[in-house]
C-alpha cells in the first residue's frame, strides 16, 4: 500500500505592518473588552472617609457589583440599562453619585426606600415604626445627644415618608456621616451599584512623605517608604472580606 502525505501549506511570512496591527486589534478588544466589564459589570473604588467605619476603613479597596442594579450599557451620552435583577433594600451597602455633585460617588447603607417611614430617637434609627437594627461593626463616637429642635437633626429627626423613587441612606459612622439626614433622599437613578468584597486595603500613615510634583525626589522617597512599611500598612485581614 502506498500512502500519500498531504503537503503542508507554506508558511507565509507575515510582515511588519501586519504584525503590528493584529497586536494593535488584539489589545484594542481587550481594552474595549475591560471598559465594558468596569462600566457595566463590577467596578473598584478606594474609601475615601471614615463614614462607614467600621464596616469600611479608609484605605479599604472594594468591588462593586454594577449589574444586580440594572446595568449601564456602555454607550457614550445615553443613558440606557438593561432591567435590574434586584432592587436597593434596607441593610445594602450602595455606592451612588452624590446628589449634590454627581461628580462625586458616595458609598453609603440604605435605610428605608420608597413608602417606608423613618425616624431617629436619641440616636435610635426606627423604619416603620420598629427598630432598625445598627449593623455589627457599626459605631457611635459621640455620647452627646443632640435634642430635638437642636441644631441638627442627626440624633433626633421627625418622622418623614421616603417619596417614590428615592432611597434613604444612612453611613455606619452614624455621628461623622453626611447622609440623607443631610442632604435628603437619594434618586434611585443615581445608584450605581453594591458592594461585594474587599479586595485591597492599605492603612493611612501620617508619617508617610508627601507626594509633590514639583521635588522630583518625592516619587522615590514615598515609594521607598511605602516598600520599607508595605508589611505593616497592608490590613491583610481585611483582604478578601465580604461586604454586609
Amino acid at each position: 500500500m502506498v500512502l500519500f502525505k498531504k503537503k503542508a501549506k507554506p508558511k507565509v511570512k507575515k510582515g511588519f505592518t501586519e504584525v503590528v496591527w493584529e497586536y494593535t486589534q488584539s489589545l484594542g478588544i481587550a481594552i474595549i473588552l475591560a471598559l465594558v466589564i468596569k462600566t457595566s459589570i463590577v467596578e473598584a473604588y478606594k474609601i475615601p472617609s471614615g463614614s462607614m467605619e467600621d464596616t469600611l476603613l479608609v484605605g479599604d479597596f472594594l468591588l462593586a457589583n454594577k449589574f444586580v442594579y440594572g446595568m449601564r450599557l456602555p454607550i457614550p451620552f445615553v443613558d440606557l440599562r438593561l432591567p435590574a435583577i434586584d432592587e436597593p433594600e434596607p441593610g445594602d451597602i450602595v455606592i451612588f453619585k452624590y446628589p449634590k455633585n454627581p461628580d462625586l460617588n458616595y458609598i453609603k447603607r440604605v435605610v428605608a426606600t420608597e413608602g417606608q417611614v423613618v425616624e431617629i430617637k436619641d440616636k435610635v434609627v426606627y423604619v416603620d415604626g420598629e427598630v432598625f437594627p445598627d449593623p455589627p461593626e457599626s459605631k457611635h463616637t459621640d455620647s452627646r445627644i443632640i435634642p430635638p429642635g437642636g441644631r441638627t437633626i442627626r440624633d433626633n429627626m421627625p418622622a418623614i415618608k421616603v417619596p417614590k423613587g428615592m432611597l434613604f441612606m444612612m453611613g455606619d459612622n452614624r455621628d461623622n456621616s453626611a447622609d440623607s439626614r443631610f442632604w435628603g433622599f437619594l434618586d434611585r437613578r443615581l445608584v450605581l451599584g453594591e458592594a461585594m468584597v474587599i479586595h485591597w486595603s492599605w492603612a493611612p500613615d501620617d508619617n508617610a512623605p508627601d507626594l509633590n510634583l514639583s521635588n522630583p525626589l518625592s516619587f522615590p522617597l514615598l515609594l521607598g517608604y511605602n516598600v520599607w512599611h508595605f508589611p505593616e500598612r497592608v490590613r491583610w485581614g481585611r483582604i478578601g472580606n465580604i461586604i454586609e
